[in-house]
């Protein structure tokens, strides 16, 4: 009997896994990230190979569907000029997000390379880098872009390194903080006794145990560089038109919201379905970062 007793218990131990597994499967953060990841490589082939999501051509004007609403042929509708909303939404997803790219790579480079050397070289250097970085922080980071995109003038790229530019003191910070903890660790310690150079040892031992931190920050400063974009298009600091930009579309729409509100509500959803997509991403490499390490 008791022998019994036990094996049933061996078998539902073995079964309550198995349907702990089972329920895993659907678990709803588990379809979130497919969602998320799905929706991204959508966004990768509207940015590669537009032509293979749409036929239509952006630029094209027809004046017998102004302001058609969404259907099976116009998924998006049409704008004020006949225009098909979808294939612009498409063809501006190129131009959106290549400028957040350059926002990143601006501030990425300019403020890892002024975290590394204030917390490094430490002193003076760190001092005035220090202050500089608490005077960008102090201003609200879409009003200095705006400030900076006045200076260098209108255009998607002059957008992107103004959203850059605003995003340098970020980096610098979360740079020097990474820094001033490595470098006082033990085998940093050896090497500097052992006689490396100070560039060397910057760069091969200190950097490389640094910028994890940083790189799971970029994920999200990309997100928010979408953002911070497609709202200098909207306030008209972006792309020209025609230019099928995403906040210029937005823009163009907000005339029409009462009677046509596909022209703002849709291409805003794919703003914020993007936004979303990468940030969930971000924390699932984040997550298998933590796994692996």
């Amino acid at each position: 009997m008791s022998a019994q007793i036990v094996d049933g218990a061996g078998q539902a131990a073995q079964q309550r896994p198995d349907s702990r597994l089972r329920r895993g499967r659907f678990h709803p953060e588990r379809i979130a990230d497919a969602a998320a990841v799905s929706f991204l490589l959508l966004i990768g082939v509207a940015i590669l190979f537009p032509g293979l999501l749409t036929s239509y051509n952006p630029y094209e004007v027809s004046g017998a569907e102004v302001l058609a609403p969404p259907g099976a042929d116009v998924w998006f509708g049409t704008d004020y000029l006949g225009r098909d909303l979808f294939s612009r939404v498409v063809y501006g997803t190129q131009q959106t997000i290549f400028g957040a790219f350059i926002a990143v790579v601006v501030g990425l480079g300019v403020g890892a390379a002024l975290g590394l050397g204030a917390a490094y070289l430490g002193g003076a250097v760190d001092a005035v880098i220090s202050r500089i970085v608490d005077v960008l922080l102090a201003i609200p980071g879409l009003l200095l872009a705006m400030v900076v995109i006045v200076a260098l003038g209108f255009g998607t790229v002059n957008a992107a390194i103004a959203v850059g530019i605003a995003s340098v003191a970020t980096f610098a910070r979360l740079m020097r903080s990474e820094v001033l903890r490595v470098r006082n660790l033990p085998f940093v310690e050896a090497a500097r006794h052992l006689g490396v150079p100070s560039g060397r040892l910057m760069l091969h031992h200190v950097l490389p145990n640094s910028y994890g931190p940083v790189l799971s920050m970029t994920a999200l400063q990309f997100g928010l560089s979408i953002l911070w974009i497609t709202a200098l298009s909207f306030l008209g600091f972006g792309a020209p038109p025609p230019q099928p930009e995403w906040g210029l579309l937005v823009s163009e729409g907000r005339d029409y919201l009462a009677s046509s509100w596909w022209m703002t509500i849709l291409p805003g959803l794919v703003i914020v379905l993007t936004v979303l997509s990468i940030s969930r991403v971000s924390q699932i490499l984040a997550t298998l970062r933590k796994d692996v390490s």
